[in-house]
């Protein structure tokens, strides 16, 4: 699903109450949040759907597939998701 698919299916469940514009002003303003709550406790949750947490790599060793050269890749930080048990068994 593309953003523009989520903001029409989304613009078609308020029947009609937001504009397409608002709708997606909407949409973005959820992301927004969720990005900044990510950045600023490190988790989200949301009952029935699930949660967003920030993972840690250490850094490692690795290979450069090109020349097969061994390399180190740095630490980073990644952003899991985990589903709730009610959505991962709709699937």
């Amino acid at each position: 699903m593309t953003k523009a698919e989520l903001i029409d299916q989304i613009h078609g469940n308020l029947d009609g109450k937001l504009n397409k514009k608002e709708t997606g002003a909407a949409v973005q303003a959820v992301f927004d949040a969720l990005s900044a709550g990510i950045q600023r406790d490190g988790r989200i949750s949301y009952p029935d759907f699930g949660t967003f947490t920030v993972k840690e790599r250490a850094a490692r060793q690795g290979r450069n597939p090109r020349t097969g050269e061994a390399l180190t890749i740095d630490a980073s930080k990644n952003v899991a998701f985990k589903p709730a048990p009610t959505f991962k068994d709709s699937l």
